[in-house]
């Protein structure tokens, strides 16, 4: 535990030192940091015990003493079994409970801080969200990192449209405790602004306003200066949730995005004008037309979808006259607009293929996001799981291999057991990220591991009940070789 507390000191000193924050705010911080290492903590720990503990009878001979009494390898583990099972339901109901209360502290506390201190809410090399701005430095330096190097600043109007972009070499973070406004002083950079303009005639122009300065002050007010930093205001993350609420939130997630991709097709069927439904055949028309064939109609009259009773006005069908049946048009249609009008059809064409192009691929984003919180809540739902079981099965892991291994102390077994788990871990972390993407099922992602482990663990307790080591290059090789001398026999 110890291990992975220091390294979560090393990944979030860098955000924390020098910001003016309270040593007990950051103690609170890497505590409520700790119910989250578990899930890494547990199985190394279950797997380093199994063999050590297993290691030290194996090579004390108490094995050997155990087999002589009558009592198996199985007999001897089945207290431990017992305690792993039941270290396996605590550990379910601390990831159902502990671990997604711990997370929203941390998440809530972090968002905060970022709140309160805004230097720590500017990343390097990256754009921050901040204020209705969107800011970017290289570097960040001085006291409370107050100073700012290559500073570039997207601002965003009322409707989240980046209209402005400043520029500068350097600025400086200002505040004072007594004042709820943060000046940020830039140097030597420009300014550049898209002008907005109502007249539709001048848009296309688009005008803009453009300036350097020497010195640019802006004022960002921080609200709520002593506001609570342990104050919980978010906790619909995946990793907040238990068992119930992440069924709950699962089902519901589905159900929008079935809704928004039907209401999102139909939409895009309708701009294309495509699989449209024809016109009914008034019935009434077409019998009036077939009894009463010299009545003359003013306009064209609808005989059945393939044919067009050719009635116009001057024309009188009389007894000795047939109505003309127009025949379907089988030729290019564009053959019938002329060259002016097959231009603009062509370009009204490509204008509306290229809009719902772009419709679907800002749909595509969105839905792809969507999407990625669905499949993290799966993957969430079933890590819960996968967790209590993996301390069961590294158990059958770590037991046969400190047996059939025979050594114990803080060597070889330790050697072997970060192997072990580096491998658990590594294909674990792999496995999450590819179901976050969809490369994967999630339910998949969460028990690959596990599920990799399971048949070693089969085999080292198979091997260890047998009394035979881990493997024998000597009767693989004597195994080739019986085969090579049988295939010898069979040709002579």
């Amino acid at each position: 535990m110890f291990i992975f507390i220091f390294q979560t000191i090393w990944l979030f000193i860098d955000d924390f030192a020098g910001k003016g924050l309270d040593i007990m705010i950051i103690g609170k911080f890497f505590f409520y940091m700790m119910p989250s290492l578990t899930e890494k903590v547990l199985p190394l720990t279950v797997l380093l015990a199994s063999i050590l503990t297993f290691g030290t009878f194996a090579e004390n001979y108490e094995f050997a003493a155990m087999k002589a009494s009558g009592i198996s390898l199985q007999r001897s583990m089945l207290s431990l079994i017992i305690f792993m099972v039941l270290l396996g339901g605590v550990t379910f109901y601390f990831a159902n409970n502990v671990i997604p209360a711990s997370e929203q502290k941390i998440y809530n506390m972090r968002r905060n801080i970022a709140k309160v201190k805004p230097a720590a809410a500017i990343e390097k090399g990256v754009f921050s969200d901040f204020e209705g701005m969107s800011i970017k430095v290289d570097d960040k330096y001085g006291e409370k990192d107050r100073f700012l190097k290559n500073v570039i600043i997207h601002q965003k109007t009322d409707a989240n449209v980046n209209s402005t972009v400043i520029k500068a070499k350097t600025g400086e973070l200002i505040s004072s405790e007594e004042s709820e406004l943060i000046q940020l002083v830039l140097r030597d950079g420009h300014y550049y602004r898209d002008v907005e303009n109502k007249d539709n005639s001048t848009k296309r122009k688009y005008p803009f306003a453009k300036s350097d300065f020497d010195i640019y002050r802006m004022n960002i007010e921080v609200p709520e200066m002593d506001q609570d930093l342990e104050e919980e205001n978010v906790s619909n993350r995946e990793k907040m949730k238990n068992v119930s609420r992440l069924i709950k939130d699962m089902d519901s997630i589905e159900q929008d995005n079935k809704r928004i991709v039907t209401a999102f097709s139909k939409n895009i069927v309708q701009r294309m004008g495509a699989f449209a439904v024809l016109p009914k055949i008034d019935s009434s028309i077409t019998n009036r037309a077939e009894e009463k064939p010299h009545v003359v109609p003013s306009t064209k009259e609808v005989i059945d979808e393939n044919t067009v009773l050719d009635t116009t006005e001057g024309n009188s069908l009389n007894s000795n006259t047939e109505a003309k049946i127009a025949e379907p048009f089988t030729g290019d249609i564009m053959e019938l607009f002329k060259d002016y009008q097959q231009g603009q059809i062509i370009n009204a064409a490509k204008n509306s293929v290229s809009n719902i192009m772009t419709s679907v691929d800002g749909k595509k984003n969105e839905l792809d996001k969507r999407y990625e919180i669905h499949r993290r809540h799966i993957f969430s739902l079933h890590d819960k799981y996968a967790l209590a079981l993996s301390c069961i099965i590294l158990f059958f892991v770590g037991a046969p291999l400190g047996a059939i291994i025979r050594k114990g102390g803080i060597g070889l077994p330790m050697v072997i057991a970060i192997l072990l788990f580096l491998a658990y871990y590594f294909i674990g972390v792999f496995a999450e990220n590819y179901s976050y993407k969809g490369n994967i099922h999630p339910i998949v992602g969460a028990w690959v591991s596990s599920m990799i482990m399971l048949p070693l663990g089969v085999y080292l307790t198979q091997r260890a009940t047998a009394d035979r080591g881990m493997m024998s290059f000597g009767n693989g090789i004597d195994k080739i070789k019986r085969l090579f001398i049988k295939k010898a026999k069979s040709e002579e």
